[in-house]
């Protein structure tokens, strides 16, 4: 009782993670990587601890990733309203997890496991339990993320990360980006929901077709890909680099995590506009809940990630410096 009575940062509790040259800070709303540095140079565009957590920089995405159009969905023959969380747009965005505090499950210096019990509601009457694990090493920071139904019924379940990826100084415009996808998701330009999937090349004349690095410039992305092609390792690659050959990296298995959102931050207020590029891999796209494209089914007792997903790793993510 008395820790929770007591003054705390605004993004929750805080866990910091050394590992050689590398440091990262987490918060506990959201599960959320507040601070990743090498060597002092930032990875992803930080927050403070004691600030409301911006733009879902950083968050654990659960039990769904990006949007539910209007929050309403069916799922084995019932349907079901979610809170607008984007009632701009009409939508529910980005699960509901973001807002919850997660515990602390276990920690040591290098590693901490997050903890969320999916509070069953109306719009979501699943009990879902949830553990989102960072662990620094040699490598990078890794995060992975598992979920076990605890339900008697199957539930339906998507995760992401969000992370807001920096290459150094300036911002998106400056930085070359490395996307190995051949498939966006075209949206509506309204409530951001999918029309169509389109190949790379051919969709918005290749505004969009960073299979071969090149400046992202003033190009405008808020968008799903997919068919990610795999490097010689069997994992997916994005990298971001700026004019002096610095930047980051961001690797993961598309078995489990076969889309990735990208967005270039594009906000009204100056000091967030353009500042970092959002890499969100993702199990799922967009409205994935009524599409049913991709869509985890738990049923009772299983766990995320489900056995066939289990190749060639656990480790959903790693973030990493990276040299042109």
């Amino acid at each position: 009782m008395e820790d929770r009575l007591s003054p705390r940062p605004l993004s929750g509790h805080q866990a910091v993670l050394t590992h050689g040259r590398y440091r990262a800070e987490i918060a506990s709303i959201g599960a959320s990587l507040r601070s990743l540095t090498y060597e002092g140079r930032d990875l992803i565009v930080p927050f403070a601890a004691d600030e409301v957590r911006p733009v879902f920089r950083g968050a654990t995405l659960v039990p769904w990733p990006n949007r539910i159009a209007s929050g309403r969905y069916t799922f084995e023959g019932k349907t079901y309203q979610l809170p607008l969380t984007e009632p701009d747009r009409n939508n529910s965005l980005h699960g509901l997890g973001i807002w919850e505090d997660w515990s602390i499950g276990s920690s040591t210096p290098d590693s901490v496991t997050f903890c969320l019990r999916i509070p069953a509601q109306e719009g979501y009457p699943f009990d879902v339990a949830v553990q989102s694990t960072f662990t620094l090493d040699e490598e990078g920071l890794r995060w992975a993320v598992t979920a076990t139904n605890l339900s008697t019924v199957a539930s339906p379940f998507g995760v992401a990360s969000h992370a807001y990826l920096t290459a150094g100084a300036g911002h998106v415009n400056e930085w070359t980006l490395s996307l190995p996808a051949d498939r966006v998701l075209e949206v509506s330009p309204d409530r951001l929901l999918p029309v169509a999937l389109r190949s790379v090349d051919s969709f918005s004349h290749g505004t969009l077709d960073f299979r071969s690095p090149r400046l992202i410039e003033d190009s405008f992305i808020d968008h799903a890909f997919t068919q990610l092609r795999p490097s010689d390792d069997g994992m997916s690659h994005v990298a971001l680099t700026a004019a002096d050959g610095q930047g980051v990296a961001m690797t993961w298995d598309a078995g489990p995590l076969p889309w990735v959102q990208v967005h270039t931050a594009d906000r009204p207020e100056p000091e967030l506009n353009r500042c970092g590029l959002a890499v969100e891999p993702m199990s799922c796209p967009p409205d994935a809940f009524n599409s049913g494209t991709d869509l985890v089914v738990l049923a009772p007792g299983d766990t995320y990630p489900l056995p066939s997903w289990k190749s060639p790793s656990l480790r959903r993510s790693l973030t990493r410096p990276c040299h042109g």
